[in-house]
This record gives C-alpha cells, structure tokens and sequence, in this order.
C-alpha cells in the first residue's frame, strides 16, 4: 500500500509551503521553511499565492476583514495544492474550517503596535493636526481615544498597502506618521526605521498580533505531528485566550478589538495569565476597556473559558454598540 502523505513514501520531494507573495508574507514563510527543514530533514519549497486581499484596494472592513487574506491558501491546502500555510495569525478567522488543523503556533515576536514618523518623532512629539495613517479600526480608536485623553490633537487616516507603501506616505511627506506591527518590521530587517514603541498601555494589538499560524490538511497527520514541534505552548494559550474573546464578542478581524493575554512570573515561575481586551468607537469618544486574571489555562477549553468569561463582562458594559460588525 503506498502512503500518500506528505512525510511518507517519496521523501526526496520537497513539502510545499503555500505563502501570500508580499514582502513580508515570504519572509515570515522562509523562517517557518528553514525551521521545518530542520526538523523534518526534508526540501520545502515556497508556492506563492494571490489572494484577494492582496489585489483589492478596498478597505478591509469593506470586503470582508483581514480573513480575505486567507481563504486562497485555505483554498490550496484542501485541493492538495499544497502540503501546509503560513499565515499572520491575527488575518485568521476565529473559525476553524473542517479539514485543517492548526498545527504549530510558533513563539511570539514582539506583539506591540509601532510608530514610523517624520524627523524620527515619537508619539508625543508629533505636531498640533498631525495626520497618522492606519487601515485598522483598533488602532485609530485607540489612538484617537489617547490622544483625547493627554490634549493631543490628532487626525487618523485610513490607508492601504504593504510595509513600504504605508512607510512611503511618510517619506513624501503625505502623512506625518503610519502606526505597523512590531512584529512585521522585524521579519523584515526593519527594525531601525521605527521612531517610537507604543505602549501596550496605549494601544492594545490585534488578538494574536505577533504570532504565526502553520496549518496543515487534517489528514496529513504525519505532518501535523512533525509541525507541532514548532509549537511554543505558552504562545498558543495566550492567543488561544484572545481569539476567544474576538470570537465571543462576535467580532470579525477588521472590527475595532485589541486583545493581549500576558504571562505573569512570581520569580522564576509562570503562574497566573492576565488578559486585557478593548473595543472603542473609530473617533475614540467611546471605548471599553478591561482585564480579566487567572491560573495559567493547561488545556486548550481553560484558555477559551478565560477569553469568553472577559468578553461577557465587556458586552456588559457596552461593547457590542461599538463594533458596528454585531447586530444589536
């Protein structure tokens, strides 16, 4: 009987990794090949795929929220087209599709938002009016709900495009400042061009900012199994807790939500896991914001118990009326 999975019968073929063909996309795939090489002994290969969040230029919240950057290599994983994804698991739905597994959450990079300003200003710094483009929600929430609260005077612009276009808007000096993920800029070397770390305290980031998902067919099982070594567990709890509370505030990834989930340490030992979520109104007048302590979860329904226990007691105190994406 010859074996078909991708681990069994020929193992000189490479395992085809399918990755979305940005800059940053490849670069946060080739990491994940040189680390499955590494485990697995074999070839991989990268196959570059279009999906339509790469091709649209509408607003995210327009055609359909971060997860249209997805369903292509989803696409491709079932058909066989290939043998296993990287995505940015923030750009994932909360929604495990039948068929895939969720094989590895590798350790999180740095989760934090960033500032690339003008003349290498930080936030505080910026000018009377300065003009700051962002494409998400959450982030000119948050920014605008600060701002408001220290008498600072600030406009957000909605923006789309890749690491350079948005860099770009302030090298032409179109914008005065463009908020990104940490984590992205440090895949890509570009860790230099930041002018300003933004505090946590701040503006919370996506749930699951910072972390890789590596998903896999379900029948792949050899896979799946040789993939899970690159799993780091204390990153999948966390995120595990703030997909938890996305999903039970009924929320898709373009709606106005941060989330982090932190380990905290007595000494030496990790024993107690904090999660702080916030939702807010795109102009920041309106903005929910709580914190929610617990054992560190040890199973994977510990960790949804916390994010769904956190997001009751936000819609208690208004959140869905500021989500736009939930029905009253």
């Amino acid at each position: 009987m010859t074996d078909n999975s991708p681990l069994g019968g020929e193992t000189t073929k490479p395992l085809r990794l399918g990755t979305r063909r940005s800059k940053l996309a490849m670069a946060q795939s080739g990491m994940v090949a040189d680390a499955v090489r590494e485990v697995t002994g074999r070839a991989v290969e990268l196959v570059e795929i279009t999906t339509y969040g790469d091709v649209s230029r509408e607003q995210l919240s327009q055609i359909g929220g971060t997860g249209v950057f997805v369903a292509a290599l989803r696409e491709a994983l079932l058909s066989g087209e290939v043998d296993f994804a990287v995505h940015s698991l923030k750009d994932l739905p909360t929604t495990q599709p039948e068929g895939l597994v969720l094989a590895a959450v590798p350790e999180r990079e740095d989760p934090r938002d960033v500032l690339v300003a003008r003349d290498g200003l930080t936030f505080g710094q910026l000018p009377a009016g300065a003009r700051i483009g962002t494409g998400s929600a959450r982030r000119m929430a948050q920014l605008n709900s600060y701002a408001r609260s220290h008498g600072l005077d600030i406009e957000t612009v909605p923006i789309r495009g890749n690491v350079d276009t948005r860099i770009g808007f302030v090298r032409s000096g179109e914008l005065d400042a463009v908020v990104l993920a940490a984590a992205g800029l440090s895949r890509l070397g570009r860790t230099g061009e930041v002018t300003d770390f933004l505090p946590v305290d701040t503006v919370l980031p996506a749930p699951g900012q910072g972390a890789l998902a590596i998903e896999c067919a379900a029948t792949s099982a050899d896979l799946a199994a040789a993939l899970a070594e690159l799993d780091d567990p204390y990153t999948r709890v966390a995120v595990t807790a703030e997909r938890a509370l996305l999903a039970a505030l009924e929320a898709g990834c373009s709606a106005p939500v941060g989330a982090l989930a932190d380990l905290l340490a007595d000494g030496q030992t990790v024993n107690e896991l904090r999660l702080r979520g916030v939702v807010g109104s795109p102009d920041g007048t309106s903005l929910v914001q709580l914190s929610i302590t617990g054992p560190v979860p040890t199973s994977h329904g510990d960790a949804v118990a916390l994010g769904r226990e956190l997001a009751s007691e936000m819609l208690a105190k208004g959140a869905a009326g500021l989500m736009g994406e939930r029905a009253l």
